[in-house]
């Protein structure tokens, strides 16, 4: 896996007179096997392969344009990926000014592929998936709104007993329900087996049974409840895809007549229901470009399958291998390959003897937390002054990244005047400071829905909309201004002059013009949620002086939320206009604020991942930073000291390894699988890291970790063995 937003970006900035003629000047930048892929015959299909920064996904963005170019109608070509984000580079091709006129090339993935054609051939499906009202259109659910319809039905059993040995929110509870269901779709076994598979391979307390047995009954009440009531989850549009349209011929011969040629890209980040499909489809295609990047599956624990990814090049005219780094320096290269023999003894790759060349490794240490985020800002202040290095050029990486944590890392940066943007996908968009402040005015402005914003929440509220007003004086207004019960808002004139110059004149202007717009928009007729949020942010807040004039990460979650409600809203109204709502709904913003309340976690956005303010430092957890497919030139590790770099999240109603096509059903899960899998995730993650780093890498330390207890982890150990 690898990128080339940054490169062909590169090229163009420091080569502007090999661009005028696009692929055959490239060329001469390109090594010999990527012209072979890029320039191969129209009628064959390659496998390529190798490691991430070797060129593979530069070979597929030229392959695309060498097929463009030689005629091939834009339509004909399919190019898939296991998620939206991954398909950045190529989107920046075919967006770009330079490509000619024509058709469009088809991006998807097999995701995407099967809600098309559930909504398409939606008669042929209906019936044949035991909907009970198939001539009523269907209604497709997000990651969120799936959330909110299994909370409708699991929430009543939970006060009957469900679940009472497990102690996790309950967000979390409804989520690992419906990763279930996923897993089930993704690998390819009967939704129904998913809580025998789970108990056959546990060996423990007996306790842990009945939460089995109790979440394989949530999934089947979900998914009998979907076939009521005309509603497709991911689960449900896959399982229709591979086991109701694929087999028809008349979809079918649909795909292969639209599609001829393929370009597949992060084969080994899909599931084995992906490829299958693929397996089948293969053969139809006139040529087909298949890109695997070794030594990942970072998705596994969303049913990524390596062994089944790999399968695929049997079924290849040619297979090329890429091994050539574009990305690593030899000093990086060694240092990856002497922590991956530290994990794992076995390791094929040869062992450069470099390894260990302290060029490539700096070590920052401090004996408190703190100390070590002062140490680490300040190393990436001297690296942004003292050399020519840009800020994107640069990410601080950790396992977990808590609220608190990137509060302090930001905070920090921002004393230094240093752009930063954070990701973090399944992040609630409850715990989203811009979403909260927008989810609280919208209570305000609506007060027939009776929620009532406790006065700290309106106070970050004003703190986040208004430029200039900090949390204190933001206090101090809310308990001047604001009344709970009325959810009213006094004037700033009516405030005591001493108190009005305390808060300043300029803060006390731009709160009167919220107040305003917020008092004129209550006198209009409502509109629904997100084109409310719509209005008060194209209106106010994003107007100088407001707090998301300048601020792009607040702008990213505010566009999130709006597709957020947008989505909730479509599929809350198809279920309501066809009168099929049960218990029937009082008020959709009312709903999704009191959803947003629960703690729901997000779908993925593609806002989230394209983030208005690139040339920025980010701060994000390891596996999000991969999942973003792009070199960099310095990588800051903290905590390395932490079980979460290689440790599995604890799931009591899920098991990313059991519900796999590789284990073997009725086997225990032992300590001894634990520790094997924990490493080869481990070993998997630092290569996939170091090979998206240039120069060097700078592991952080501190004797106290973010909780204060002292941290002894595996890799602290590994880079030990190496030092």
């Amino acid at each position: 896996m690898d990128s080339t937003g940054y490169i062909d970006k590169h090229l163009r900035v420091l080569y502007p007179r090999f661009m005028s003629d696009p692929f055959p000047s490239l060329g001469k930048l390109l090594s010999l096997p990527q012209r072979q892929a890029i320039e191969s015959p129209l009628d064959v299909k390659l496998f390529v392969s190798g490691p991430a920064g070797t060129g593979k996904t530069t070979a597929g963005v030229e392959r695309m344009r060498y097929l463009l170019a030689q005629g091939i109608p834009g339509e004909s070509i399919l190019m898939l990926t296991p998620q939206r984000s991954l398909q950045e580079p190529y989107l920046d091709l075919l967006y770009s000014p330079e490509r000619s006129a024509g058709g469009e090339v088809t991006p998807a993935t097999i995701g995407g592929l099967a809600r098309r054609m559930c909504d398409l051939f939606w008669p042929l499906a209906a019936e044949d998936a035991g909907f009970a009202h198939p001539d009523r259109p269907p209604v497709f659910l997000t990651l969120e709104t799936a959330q909110y319809y299994m909370a409708h039905l699991v929430r009543p059993l939970l006060d009957e007993g469900y679940f009472e040995s497990v102690t996790i929110d309950r967000n979390r509870l409804y989520s690992q329900i419906i990763d279930n269901l996923n897993k089930a779709a993704v690998i390819g076994f009967p939704h129904t087996e998913i809580g025998s598979r789970l108990d056959s391979a546990y060996h423990g307390d007996p306790a842990q049974r009945r939460v089995y047995a109790d979440a394989q009954h949530c999934a089947n009440l979900f998914r009998q409840y979907c076939l009521d009531h005309n509603l497709l989850d991911f689960s449900l549009q896959l399982e229709i895809f591979a086991n109701v349209l694929w087999k028809q011929d008349i979809v079918r011969n649909y795909l292969i007549r639209n599609y001829r040629h393929l370009i597949y890209d992060n084969v080994e980040e899909d599931g084995p229901r992906a490829h299958d499909i693929l397996r089948d489809w293969l053969p139809s295609f006139d040529s087909a470009l298949l890109i695997y990047d070794e030594y990942a599956g970072f998705r596994y624990f969303l049913g990524a399958d390596i062994q089944t990814g790999w399968a695929l090049r049997e079924l290849c005219d040619e297979q090329i291998q890429l091994q050539e780094s574009f990305v690593m320096s030899g000093n990086v290269a060694g240092l990856s390959d002497g922590l991956i023999e530290a994990i794992l003894p076995t390791f094929e790759g040869k062992v450069k003897e470099e390894r260990g060349n302290s060029s490539a490794l700096a070590i920052i240490q401090s004996h408190f937390y703190p100390e070590l985020l002062d140490s680490v800002v300040a190393e990436v202040n001297a690296l942004l002054s003292d050399s020519l290095l840009p800020p994107s050029q640069v990410v601080i990486l950790t396992p977990y990244l808590s609220d608190a944590l990137r509060f302090s890392i930001t905070h920090r940066l921002e004393a230094k005047n240093i752009p930063w943007r954070s990701h973090r996908p399944s992040r609630s968009l409850r715990d989203e400071p811009a979403s909260h402040a927008l989810t609280t005015l919208a209570a305000l402005t609506h007060p027939h829905w009776s929620v009532h914003p406790p006065k700290f929440d309106v106070a970050y509220a004003l703190m986040q909309s208004i430029d200039g007003l900090d949390l204190v004086r933001a206090q101090l207004l809310t308990e001047i201004v604001y009344r709970q019960r009325d959810l009213e808002l006094s004037p700033f004139e009516n405030i005591k002059a001493d108190m009005q110059e305390r808060i300043t004149f300029s803060v006390g202007n731009r709160y009167s013009l919220l107040r305003e717009w917020l008092l004129n928009y209550r006198e209009s007729d409502p509109l629904p949620l997100d084109h409310f949020l719509r209005k008060i942010f194209g209106e106010v807040l994003s107007q100088l002086g407001f707090g998301y004039h300048r601020n792009f990460d607040s702008v990213r979650v505010a566009a999130s939320l709006v597709e957020s409600v947008k989505k909730f809203r479509q599929s809350l109204e198809s279920t309501l206009s066809v009168g099929l709502s049960d218990p029937r709904f009082p008020n959709l913003g009312q709903e999704y604020i009191q959803m947003l309340q629960d703690g729901v976690i997000a779908a993925s956005y593609l806002e989230g991942w394209q983030a208005e303010e690139k040339d920025a430092v980010l701060v994000a957890p390891a596996h999000t930073f991969l999942m973003m497919n792009r070199p960099v030139t310095v990588q800051f590790w903290l905590d390395a000291g932490s079980s979460g770099w290689y440790e599995r999240l604890s799931q009591p109603l899920t098991h990313p390894y059991v519900l796999s096509r590789e284990w073997e059903p009725g086997r225990i899960w032992s300590d001894a699988d634990d520790v094997r899998y924990g490493k080869e995730a481990l070993a998997r993650l630092i290569s996939g890291l170091l090979h998206r780093c240039r120069e060097r890498l700078y592991l952080c330390l501190s004797e106290l970790g973010e909780s204060g207890f002292e941290q002894r982890g595996e890799l602290l150990r590994a880079f030990q063995k190496v030092l």
